[in-house]
């Protein structure tokens, strides 16, 4: 009996857990993208801010598609997706309208080029298409997202 009480207990704190993850994701999403901003007022062609420039993009867009798989499966209610990468990720919101697919396209290949440029040859050209290009969109991301976020929290406390 004692048991199957904390059995119980122990679920709950998991179900807990995992409608706070989420949130918790977002709001990593938000800190990450609050950093890239900040390359808009740096100097472009300084090697150490395009290193940093290139490895805060990698990052947000990484938490990004996550965030976006949040959505998908905890708003949309959509779990037929089998890997889970952040290729079906990506194809699976812009179908749901969640985001517009090219530009994410876009930015996939060049965060996985930009993980593999070992000299650092790629980096000077991808960080003026981070700062012009994708970071309007991670940012209008993060607006569309904040409305998710508040209708899933409202959600888990019913």
């Amino acid at each position: 009996m004692i048991r199957d009480e904390l059995i119980n207990e122990m679920d709950g704190e998991k179900v807990k857990m995992n409608q706070k993850k989420y949130l918790n994701r977002y709001k990593s999403f938000q800190c990450s993208l609050s950093s890239l901003e900040r390359a808009r007022k740096r100097d472009l062609e300084d090697d150490f801010v395009i290193s940093g420039t290139v490895q805060k993009f990698c990052l947000t867009f990484d938490i990004s598609w996550k965030v976006m798989k949040d959505i998908i499966v905890g708003y949309h209610k959509v779990n037929s997706f089998a890997s889970g990468s952040p290729r079906e990720t990506l194809r699976i919101a812009a179908q749901l309208g969640l985001i517009s697919g090219d530009i994410w396209m876009k930015m996939l290949l060049d965060r996985n080029a930009l993980t593999h440029d070992y000299d650092g040859s790629m980096a000077k050209d991808a960080v003026q298409r981070i700062v012009e290009l994708y970071l309007p969109v991670l940012e209008q991301f993060c607006i569309d997202a904040s409305g998710y976020m508040d209708k899933m929290e409202k959600d888990d406390k019913l």
